[in-house]
């Protein structure tokens, strides 16, 4: 703790630094708050996500297995990404990445030469990708939300756990100084005042 000066200045200045703590510190305590919400949030999208990645694969295990055959093999172009679409959106004062969509290469292929399941797998694939995709964006989201809910945290504790009570603490103290040098000053005045008396009591005998 760095060292007080115990005058008035003093005492005014760290009142009003407690002031600004006080005021600031619900503001920070709501983003703390807002960005806890957040990040659980972001979480269960992304549990979400694994589960409908989880369905999907076990719904078509058998066509996806399909897809390793010579019958598929031109579904990799058909595969490629043209284009994904990111936004943005703003929580709690940061800005966090929003997915948008995704679009694939249009490439026409002949519906005679590929088999029936063809397109059932290629939608598959797409949508398999999708949610990749989707959750990927989602990690990145996490990742900022959770480093500035660190951050706003530990200026919550800086706030509650030592600026606000080292404050008070230096109130107090300045409060106690200024107070015993008032009685000082006050138990002087009468000394000083006695001795005067007993002066003139002295010079009128």
């Amino acid at each position: 703790m760095a060292k007080v000066k115990l005058t008035k200045n003093e005492l005014k200045f760290q009142r009003d630094a407690l002031k600004r703590f006080e005021r600031y510190l619900p503001t920070l305590q709501l983003k703390k708050q807002q960005l806890q919400m957040e990040v659980r949030h972001v979480r269960e999208e992304i549990a979400g996500l694994d589960q409908q990645v989880a369905e999907l694969t076990e719904k078509g295990a058998t066509t996806i297995a399909l897809l390793a055959g010579p019958e598929a093999a031109g579904l990799s172009e058909l595969l490629s990404v043209s284009a994904w679409r990111i936004g943005e959106r703003n929580v709690a004062g940061i800005d966090v990445p929003v997915f948008l969509g995704v679009d694939f290469n249009d490439i026409d292929y002949d519906l005679f030469l590929t088999p029936p399941w063809f397109d059932d797998a290629l939608a598959m694939a797409r949508k398999h990708i999708e949610l990749k995709l989707r959750r990927q964006l989602f990690e990145e989201m996490l990742a900022l939300l959770e480093q500035e809910l660190r951050v706003v945290t530990q200026r919550v504790n800086l706030f509650e756990k030592v600026k606000i009570p080292e404050t008070k603490e230096n109130i107090r103290m300045i409060n106690i100084y200024l107070g015993d040098q008032q009685t000082n000053s006050v138990g002087r005045s009468k000394i000083a005042k006695g001795k005067c008396a007993q002066r003139n009591a002295a010079l009128q005998a």
